[in-house]
């Protein structure tokens, strides 16, 4: 597995190494050895799975207590993944980061606790398999506005995304909670 920097120290995207031939192919999604030799060393103790139309946006989610890493990837699609700085003691505090994750390039990516996180739907459909590193708990979560101009996350929409109740009235970054 190969190791890809992003802008945001921490943030990082992990390309497999894909064996295939003309039957498909086959790769490690997870491998906890590999991943501690890369330099990230999670316990992982929950699996989600989603799966969306195109113009979906879900997030930016965080939790302030039982904060989550998280190790993502998508199965089916494509998405435009984003992570934003919520710690305050971050020199890089209120930046974010955007990148395509996708069934076809079979990268993953590792957000580590502390930051917010969501994605949005480019393809017809898109199914997105997440592992955490605490469980999701409602009463601790947090939600980041979307589109607030001071984040300036250049979100690739097609027309009006498709949001859920929570995630239309998130916070302005201002405004949110965040960490020490």
């Amino acid at each position: 597995m190969k190791r890809i920097e992003t802008s945001l120290p921490g943030v990082v995207i992990l390309e497999p190494k894909v064996f295939g031939d003309a039957r498909g192919f086959f790769f490690e999604s997870w491998n906890k050895r590999t991943l501690i030799e890369l330099g990230i060393d999670a316990d992982f103790v929950q699996d989600n799975h989603s799966k969306s139309q195109q113009g979906v946006l879900r997030g930016l989610h965080y939790q302030l207590s039982q904060t989550q890493g998280k190790l993502v990837r998508v199965i089916a699609g494509e998405v435009f993944d984003v992570a934003v700085d919520m710690r305050r003691s971050s020199p890089h505090y209120g930046q974010s980061v955007g990148f395509t994750l996708s069934a076809e390039n079979q990268r993953m990516a590792w957000i580590p606790p502390g930051f917010a996180h969501g994605f949005y739907v480019t393809s017809p459909v898109a199914e997105f398999l997440y592992k955490t590193t605490d469980y999701y708990a409602p009463s601790h979560e947090h939600t980041l506005l979307w589109n607030d101009p001071a984040l300036a996350i250049d979100w690739p929409l097609i027309g009006t995304p498709l949001l859920a109740a929570k995630d239309a009235v998130g916070k302005p970054f201002i405004e949110a909670a965040s960490f020490d």
